[in-house]
């Protein structure tokens, strides 16, 4: 059964579905409901899709958003069974907070990559050509994961005395958004209201790449993210949960995560 996505305040505790006719035919399904990082929104509905062809007793529903906007709609009593960060900062503020179970685990990697239009406006085609005068930079939000991973990106050129003087302010400069999630970042590069935006490299999906061309970010100034995975405090899906992290972190579900652009986990 194809995963679906669901919103915030439509969140299904269980579903039943009936095979057969009726009577003693019938079987129930159990839904496993996952708060995961806007990242992880195409390689998470694959993995659904195949977790479930493997588990008929489990349907797997989504709330894909930002990692704090997950984590305080946790604590503030949203029902869920998993939470998927883009980051381990956040996931240790869920732990502190009593809102996940056991340690979580590492089940992915990923790097950030700069985007431009595909007739890209701004004439950008190597990293230091983002200090230029008048370019329209989105990035995500400081409190995003990849918000913050940028603004890293943008410290280790400021500590490279080798590097291009005072780049990092021109950048910070011509930031004309901050957006909430990393999604929303690839959406103002697509549509043209910026010239260059910074994500994940998973995020160049077959679907946005005839829209955007990517720059590289050099391996001594980009950052490697980890995405940690927990079962929720308060879940009553404990099976579902945990045999839908255990598939996330087997080869099957490893393969399908390096196929969107990730990378294995350690």
């Amino acid at each position: 059964m194809k995963a679906r996505l669901i919103g915030v305040t439509v969140i299904a505790a269980v579903v039943f579905a009936t095979w057969g006719c009726g009577g003693d035919g019938e079987a129930q399904r159990t839904t496993v409901t996952v708060f995961a990082a806007s990242s992880l929104t195409e390689a998470f509905e694959d993995v659904a899709s195949a977790f479930e062809e493997q588990n008929s007793e489990f349907d797997v529903q989504f709330n894909f958003a930002g990692s704090p906007t997950l984590r305080t709609q946790l604590a503030q009593g949203a029902p869920a069974d998993v939470y998927a960060s883009a980051d381990e900062e956040n996931m240790q503020a869920a732990v502190d907070a009593g809102l996940v179970q056991g340690s979580p685990r590492v089940f992915a990697r990923n790097s950030l990559t700069i985007i431009v239009p595909s007739d890209n406006p701004g004439d950008v085609h190597l990293l230091p050509d983002l200090g230029k005068d008048s370019l329209r930079i989105a990035v995500a939000a400081p409190e995003v994961p990849v918000g913050r991973y940028t603004r890293e990106v943008l410290d280790k050129i400021a500590a490279d005395d080798g590097f291009v003087p005072g780049l990092r302010e021109s950048v910070l400069e011509n930031i004309v958004s901050e957006e909430p999630n990393v999604k929303a970042v690839v959406a103002k590069v697509q549509l043209g209201e910026a010239d260059a935006g910074i994500v994940y490299a998973s995020d160049v999906t077959d679907e946005i790449e005839p829209d955007v061309d990517t720059i590289e970010i050099p391996l001594d100034f980009n950052v490697v993210a980890s995405y940690p995975m927990a079962i929720t405090t308060d879940t009553e899906q404990v099976d579902g949960a945990q045999a839908f992290i255990e598939y996330v972190l087997s080869d099957e579900g490893q393969d399908i995560l390096e196929e969107h652009g990730f990378e294995r986990a350690p």
